[in-house]
């Protein structure tokens, strides 16, 4: 299935120069990478899994998952990117399986392999985000963990995630988000129970721009949220 925006697909291939520069164009990414992958690990233990994360893009989240024990291959459409994944990870030592590769063809060919699945930052990013959520519960070993995480769709979140983010605070480039890609909690929910997945947490993400830190926040998904589901045994 071609499920490629390919104006997505050029502006991240012409940004692969900034993945490895924590004050460059993905500054969020690596400042909240810690954070997300501590609760990724406090929900499923990362050490001894068989990782698969799904966009994986340069290597951040990839590097993180590996550097903890967990055996990861990470899937992306950006050759160029991953061509940054793989140089990094050698210089940097981790061992990290880079194929290129969507999540629906990689799902053909490698079905139920995967202790943990990470798909962050991506389904506001493809045509069809629930084909990918159905290819992640296909590449998902029974009793495995999947983690999604998005932006919610409505008027906070096109002031909070593209003007604020974007236009005020620089933390991403300008465009990186449509507000129209943006997905609601109750849309993501409702994929994941089409593919028989069982939601067992989501949290939202908040940003202190006088702290500039972030900080997970249960009670808080309008803007940035992410969703824990396992699928059944």
């Amino acid at each position: 299935m071609n499920n490629i925006d390919l104006s997505e697909l050029n502006k991240f291939n012409s940004t692969t120069s900034e993945w490895w520069h924590h004050n460059g164009d993905f500054q969020s990414l690596h400042k909240i990478n810690p954070l997300r992958t501590n609760w990724i690990d406090q929900m499923s233990p990362i050490a001894g899994s068989q990782i698969l994360d799904v966009g994986c893009g340069g290597g951040i989240l990839s590097e993180a998952l590996a550097r903890r024990g967990g055996s990861v291959t990470g899937i992306d459409i950006a050759q160029a990117a991953l061509d940054i994944a793989k140089k990094h990870s050698c210089e940097s030592g981790l061992k990290i399986n880079y194929q290129l590769s969507t999540a629906e063809n990689y799902a053909s060919e490698y079905s139920e392999k995967f202790d943990i699945i990470t798909c962050l930052e991506v389904l506001e990013h493809v045509p069809a985000p629930d084909a990918v959520v159905g290819a992640c519960a296909t590449l998902l070993k029974p009793g495995g963990s999947v983690y999604f995480s998005t932006i919610n769709r409505n008027i906070k979140s096109a002031f909070f995630a593209i003007l604020g983010a974007e236009y005020l605070l620089r933390l991403l480039p300008i465009g990186t988000h449509q507000h129209k890609k943006f997905i609601r909690p109750s849309e993501l929910a409702k994929w994941t129970r089409e593919f028989e997945l069982k939601i067992k947490d989501i949290t939202g993400i908040s940003y202190n721009p006088f702290t500039k830190n972030f900080r997970l926040v249960s009670d808080q998904i309008d803007v940035n949220y992410m969703i824990h589901a396992k699928k059944p045994t």
